[in-house]
């Protein structure tokens, strides 16, 4: 790992339960943050990235391996290096009984920073979450939206070098996803670091500089979400659907794409010359279809499965 990295895990490891009921959690698995860039940990259920994440908090202990959080070792000295990071949880734990400000103000205070400080940042951080409006307002007050701003503002009160943000959009509407997408684009831009998991692939191929699809506790890929696509999936995705699709997708489909796949009803063709198969639709009733590039969300399914994980 280099030295330079904000955040470096080496060989980690993590088991729970005993004999039979001894589940490996977190299997060697070892990246590094270079500053300044966004990081994303994508898997599936069960995964293992929100334990990862923990883990890199110090609020779980690994049995082997090495976490190096903001230049201090994890967890021997995680809490001095959680003063230098933010964290975004899946969900919003703001306290009901405060207002929107007084939530900032209580939760600085448990950084040791002086009121006169923390009350400096309040207008700005409410600012940077287009939450002024509403700085008087009591959290039952506020919507999903808001509340999830007002989430990721708290985790900016002690202006963090390093942001953990554990699936943030998720049970948003689409505008407010692309909110918040706006003020993490902002933070990249401003110099911080943001370490996101997130089960939107768009959103991880918008904010990702670099990525790392990991299945039952160890990493099975990792690189820019681009270079990742274009070195493992075919270039060209149609999807196929309607009564007579699958009965195509048996008789031509599967011949003429490079890789073939069905989920339900739907066909799906991966090729790197669509046109042959374009030109055979083209001829067939009852079949409707979509014809796209390759995305990250093909990426994720071939390398995890498409199975339903509990």
């Amino acid at each position: 790992m280099r030295a330079s990295a904000i955040l470096s895990v080496e060989d980690l490891r993590k088991t729970y339960g005993t004999g039979d009921d001894k589940h490996t959690i977190i299997d060697g698995l070892s990246f590094s943050l270079r500053r300044g860039e966004c990081y994303g940990l994508l898997g599936p259920n069960g995964a293992g990235k929100t334990t990862t994440l923990r883990l890199c908090l110090g609020l779980t202990k690994p049995d082997s391996g090495n976490v190096t959080l903001v230049g201090r070792p994890v967890p021997d000295d995680a809490r001095a290096a959680r003063v230098r990071v933010g964290v975004v949880p899946q969900g919003d734990n703001l306290d009901p009984d405060f207002t929107v400000s007084e939530n900032l103000l209580v939760y600085g205070r448990y950084f040791g920073i002086a009121d006169a400080v923390i009350r400096e940042r309040i207008p700005r951080l409410l600012e940077f979450s287009n939450l002024t409006a509403k700085k008087d307002a009591r959290i039952s007050e506020l919507s999903g939206g808001m509340r999830r701003r007002l989430t990721l503002a708290r985790a900016l009160v002690n202006d963090p070098d390093l942001i953990f943000m554990d699936e943030p959009t998720t049970g948003l509407d689409p505008q407010a996803r692309h909110m918040i997408w706006e003020r993490l684009k902002a933070l990249l831009a401003d110099g911080k670091t943001i370490l996101l998991t997130t089960h939107f692939m768009d959103e991880a191929e918008r904010l990702c500089d670099r990525l790392a699809v990991i299945d039952h506790g160890k990493m099975i890929a990792e690189g820019n979400p681009r270079d990742l696509i274009a070195a493992h999936i075919e270039s060209q995705v149609i999807e196929a659907y309607g009564e007579n699709a699958l009965s195509w997708g048996e008789s031509t489909g599967r011949r003429m794409a490079e890789r073939y796949e069905v989920s339900g009803e739907t066909v799906f063709c991966y090729t790197n010359d669509a046109q042959p198969l374009l030109d055979s639709l083209a001829t067939v009733s009852g079949v409707r279809y979509i014809h796209r590039p390759a995305n990250l969300e093909d990426l994720f399914l071939k390398m995890t499965g498409r199975e339903m994980r509990d």
